[in-house]
This record gives structure tokens, C-alpha cells and sequence, in this order.
């Protein structure tokens, strides 16, 4: 017998039923009376009260009524034919009782049940004075002895019922707890959100579209600006306005998680061509060591492609600023089922900017990379540069 889900299937808890209902009258019988018509009618009770044990729980009351007059009928007959059965044959009677109690939540029909048994139990000591020849076969006290303990079992039944109502109750003001719990989280990290988009739009986005006005503004008097200032302010412009548009999209996920759709493309390691530009025009030097070749690299994942494409920015503008004029090498391989950036600047040719950044870009660059299984490596080199090695797996990002 198989247990599913930590409880026994319907049939086996039956079967046990039946077992320990209907085996101890039988077992008991031997030793009360062996004579035939004390067999067959201990016999033709049990086949009955066997059946009516099947729907108890969908008819407890129709399964209480037939079990117990199918025990009046074997009572009353064995003694009109001189027999006696074993007082053991009230366990089935009990069974169905406490099935009564248990699963019968209507009063009317409970109490229409009960006074139709007690009827029955009337109706029978009739019959069973007419029908039997002598008076140790005569119903008396003793049948009243062994239905005393009866409503007990009723009893007991109809306290399961209501433990077990309460329990349900109980289950469910949990479940609503915290589903309200739920709730209230959701509406604090949504407010939490959405202060934070309006600190971010009301600091951030003004003073950004305010650097990218000036910007525009060198550009329309570039005819009286130096070669480099007008490439210094074209890749400013430029810098500005992609920051500028992503800079939206992450203010409409904090907005609104569910509307996180990029009103722009994403960027990936496509676009590294346009991130390496915009590094050297701003003074930088690079040196790019592809291990595969851009179209390899443009049909990988797009997860891997934007962590990588973040992972190579954060370093290139790390060593803008902390390592300026340092020549930066830049390696990217994917291949061997895994995504490879490293980039290693040298000692910077002048001083960096002194208190540059926030010391969020490393952690910035672990959490990605750890969010796709990867691992990330940073630190200082020999000659006095510094190094930063992401690897992250392709199998992670659905590949």
C-alpha cells in the first residue's frame, strides 16, 4: 500500500476499517454461540453494515439508518430462532454513530436519524417478544446495557467535527494573515519605489538633462571651439542622452515593475564598438583582444550580453577616473559554453580624481554576475594597474 502525500489512500483506510470493525464479532462468535442460525445472522449483519460503510461519509444518515436496522433484523431473528449474538456486534453500530456526529451537519436530520433508531430498537423488542419461545432470548436489560455507551460514540464524532471546523477556520485567518502580510509588503516596497523614482527624477534626471542642454549648447557654437573641445562635447551630448534614455526606463520599472519594457534597446556586447568610441573620445586609450567574433558574441543570451556590456562600461569609466591617460586592455571570449571579460589598466599617466565614485561599481558588478551564476574577480596588478576578470556561464541564461 502506497501513502500519497502523507496520508493513506481512501481505499486502504476502508479496508483497515473493515478490518478492526467487522473481525473482532466474528473472532468473538466461537465463544457466545455456534449454532447456525447465530452464524447467519451475525453474518448477513456484518455483509450489510460492510456496505453501508462504503458512502458513509456522502449519506452518513441513510448509512446509520440501514446499518442499524440491518443489526435489529440479525438480533431479533437469531432469537426467534433460539441464538445469540456476540454483544461485539454493536462495533459496527458505534462505527457508523460516530460517522453520524462526524460528518451530518444538519440537526434536523441527526435528530430524525436517532429517533427513527429509537423506533426501530422499539419496533424490535416487540418482535422480539412475540417471535421468541424462551425468556433468555427476550430482549430486556441487557439490550439496554449495550446501547447505552452508543451516544458517546455519537459524541465524539460531532466533537471531531467541530475541532475540525475550527481547525479550518483557524488555517484559513492564516492564510488571510498572510496574504495580508503580502500585501502590505507589496504596497511598502511599491511607495518605497516610487519615492525613490521621484528622489531619482527630481535629482538625477534634471541635472542630466541639464548636462545635456550645455552639451547641445557648446555644439551649436562648436565653430568657435578647439577640434578636441567639439569631439570632447559630441561624446558628452552623446554620453548624455543614452544615460539620459535609460535613465527613464529604470524610473518606469521603479514606477511600475510591471510595465519594465525598455522604451530603448537594451545594450549588449553589440554595442561595444560605440561604448569603446565614446571611451577614447573622452581620452582613453584600448586595446580589444576578441576571443570569438562579434556575430558569436551578438547570439548569445541576452542576459549574459547586458551583464557583460555593463560589467566592461563600469570598468572602462573606473579607469577614466581613477587611472587617467592609462592604457586599458580588453579581452572578451565566448566560448566553452561561458562568457569571459577582462579588462586590466596600467598605472595611470596622472593623478586620478580625487573622490570619484561612490564605491558601488565593484558591488554592482558582483551582484550581476553572481545573479547568472558567475564569478567575478577584482584587484590591483604588480605594476600598480588594476584588473577586473567576470565569467559567466551561458547554460544559466536559458541557453
Amino acid at each position: 500500500m502506497n501513502v500519497v502525500d502523507g496520508k493513506w489512500p481512501g481505499w486502504g483506510a476502508d479496508a483497515g476499517l473493515v478490518a478492526l470493525t467487522f473481525l473482532p464479532p466474528l473472532l468473538s462468535q466461537p465463544y457466545v454461540d455456534t449454532s447456525g442460525p447465530a452464524w447467519s445472522s451475525l453474518i448477513g449483519y456484518e455483509a450489510v453494515a460492510a456496505v453501508v460503510l462504503v458512502p458513509r461519509w456522502r449519506l452518513p444518515v441513510t448509512a446509520f439508518v440501514t446499518g442499524f436496522g440491518a443489526l435489529v433484523a440479525a438480533l431479533v431473528g437469531s432469537a426467534g430462532e433460539g441464538a445469540k449474538l456476540t454483544p461485539l456486534a454493536f462495533v459496527p453500530l458505534a462505527v457508523l454513530l460516530f460517522n453520524l456526529g462526524r460528518h451530518c451537519a444538519s440537526w434536523l436530520r441527526t435528530m430524525s436519524a436517532l429517533l427513527g433508531g429509537g423506533a426501530m430498537v422499539l419496533l424490535g423488542l416487540w418482535v422480539n417478544r412475540m417471535t421468541a419461545g424462551a425468556g433468555e432470548f427476550r430482549g430486556g436489560l441487557d439490550v439496554l446495557a449495550a446501547l447505552a455507551p452508543m451516544p458517546l460514540a455519537w459524541a465524539m464524532g460531532f466533537a471531531a467535527r467541530i475541532q475540525g471546523a475550527l481547525l479550518a477556520a483557524a488555517e484559513q485567518r492564516a492564510a488571510e494573515a498572510s496574504r495580508a502580510r503580502r500585501l502590505e509588503a507589496t504596497q511598502a516596497a511599491q511607495r518605497e519605489r516610487a519615492r525613490i523614482a521621484r528622489e531619482m527624477h527630481d535629482v538625477v534626471a534634471h541635472s542630466l538633462t541639464l548636462l545635456v542642454v550645455h552639451a547641445e549648447a557648446l555644439r551649436a557654437r562648436g565653430g568657435e571651439l578647439p577640434g578636441w573641445a567639439r569631439t570632447q562635447v559630441d561624446g558628452l551630448a552623446a554620453a548624455g542622452r543614452q544615460s539620459g534614455g535609460e535613465l527613464r526606463d529604470l524610473l518606469r520599472m521603479l514606477r511600475d515593475p510591471a510595465d519594465a519594457a525598455p522604451l530603448q534597446p537594451v545594450p549588449g556586447l553589440g554595442e561595444l564598438s560605440v561604448l569603446l568610441d565614446s571611451h577614447r573620445a573622452a581620452g582613453g586609450t584600448v586595446e580589444v583582444l576578441m576571443g570569438t567574433t562579434g556575430t558569436a558574441l551578438e547570439s548569445l543570451p541576452a542576459p549574459v550580453q547586458t551583464a557583460g556590456y555593463r560589467i566592461v562600461q563600469e570598468a572602462l569609466a573606473n579607469a577614466r577616473r581613477h587611472a587617467p591617460g592609462a592604457p586599458v586592455r580588453l579581452t572578451v571570449d565566448g566560448t566553452a559554453g561561458r562568457l569571459r571579460c577582462e579588462v586590466e589598466n596600467s598605472r595611470g599617466a596622472r593623478r586620478g580624481t580625487a573622490g570619484a565614485g561612490i564605491g558601488l561599481g565593484l558591488v554592482s558588478m558582483r551582484e550581476r554576475v553572481g545573479a547568472l551564476g558567475g564569478e567575478l574577480t577584482a584587484g590591483p596588478t604588480d605594476d600598480g594597474g588594476f584588473r577586473v576578470v567576470a565569467t559567466m556561464p551561458l547554460e544559466n541564461a536559458g541557453v
